[in-house]
């Protein structure tokens, strides 16, 4: 299920959300060449999040084995931050902002830009531990703003349950309430943490998805201002109405109720 809009109106300029895709996209055109080896393989080793080389997890008898990237036990904290900002692909990049330019803009509605941006990088913070609690020996390299954005995401579920998400689904376009659409997708990263577990090599980093979701869900809880967001129509369990009470087909500019 792949989301397009939601039903969510936009009351104020999203200007940190606008800012961090913005941040993204530069670091893959600038620090990353567009994708083109060897700076993309390059930047992920020099940018991305390694837990072995953080933690000095590997001996030095293990630096010839063919990993990755180069293990020298250097400890760069920095990488917990360039990491949100580094991807590993064109789809991974457009994946990421993709989601990010659907629920940003509520999120930093319910907060202020400054409190969002503060929020954002401590859901990315949580999400890098969550992976390396998962795996402090590992020596790939962990790339992405999907941590943070899960973060965002989890913040988004607690805010707005009941609005409405549209998906594009098995060739049709649904609009499902948000607390299902989220679940789900929490849900598909919970089978794939596990899944995970003991096997090497690279892939999908469903810990920090859901170390970051986990952070977003209690984060906001500290993080929300109340007054901006009763300024919100749509907030809460208890929201006013709601032009799309049920799960509808959608088609065009009409609406077939299920």
């Amino acid at each position: 299920m792949i989301p397009i809009r939601d039903e969510n109106p936009q009351l104020k300029l999203p200007v940190v959300t606008y800012a961090l895709i913005a941040l993204n996209v530069l670091s893959w055109l600038v620090l990353q060449g567009f994708g083109a080896e060897p700076q993309l393989s390059q930047s992920i080793c020099r940018l991305g999040l390694i837990p072995a080389d953080l933690l000095g997890a590997l001996d030095a008898a293990s630096y010839s084995q063919g990993l990755p990237c180069r293990i020298d036990g250097s400890a760069d904290w920095l990488t917990l931050l360039s990491s949100m900002f580094t991807h590993g692909s064109w789809m991974h990049l457009i994946g990421n902002m993709w989601f990010l330019w659907i629920f940003g803009d509520n999120v930093e509605d319910s907060m202020g830009s400054v409190r969002f941006a503060i929020f954002y990088v401590l859901c990315g913070f949580a999400a890098a531990g969550a992976q390396i609690i998962a795996d402090v020996s590992s020596p790939i390299p962990m790339v992405g703003a999907s941590g943070a954005i899960g973060g965002v995401m989890g913040a988004y579920i607690m805010l707005y349950p009941r609005v409405h998400v549209h998906l594009f689904a098995y060739f049709t376009t649904l609009a499902v309430p948000a607390v299902f659409m989220l679940g789900y997708w929490f849900l598909l990263q919970v089978f794939g943490g596990f899944s995970s577990l003991g096997v090497e090599g690279g892939g999908v980093a469903f810990w920090a998805h859901l170390g970051g979701f986990a952070a977003g869900a209690v984060l906001v809880g500290f993080f929300k201002d109340d007054e901006l967001l009763a300024m919100h129509p749509y907030h809460g369990w208890k929201q006013r109405s709601h032009p799309s009470r049920a799960w509808h087909k959608v088609e065009g500019r009409n609406k077939r109720r299920w």
